[in-house]
């Protein structure tokens, strides 16, 4: 007999289900950040085969920016979910 914590067969595919989704959403959000930062930030002429100063600090601020936003929104996002669940 299964202990009564014991996640059940459609308890373990919700989990694995909601794991795969927050996957997809994460490599959905990496690749935004980082066509997003990329374009905002590096020169399109290539003139060395290394970020300069300015690039390297353009793509910190711009993956900063891009992150606290994504959080914020999170968050604002789960608060409506709570409010409308009420």
């Amino acid at each position: 007999m299964a202990a009564p914590n014991e996640p059940t067969v459609l308890d373990k595919e919700q989990i694995f289900g909601m794991a795969e989704k927050e996957m997809e959403y994460r490599v959905e959000l990496f690749n935004k950040l980082t066509h997003t930062c990329f374009n905002k930030c590096v020169e399109k002429k290539y003139k060395e085969s290394e970020l300069n100063m300015g690039e390297n600090s353009c793509i910190d601020r711009c993956v900063s920016k891009y992150w606290h936003v994504s959080i914020y929104l999170f968050h604002m996002i789960l608060v409506l979910v709570y409010w409308i669940t009420l």
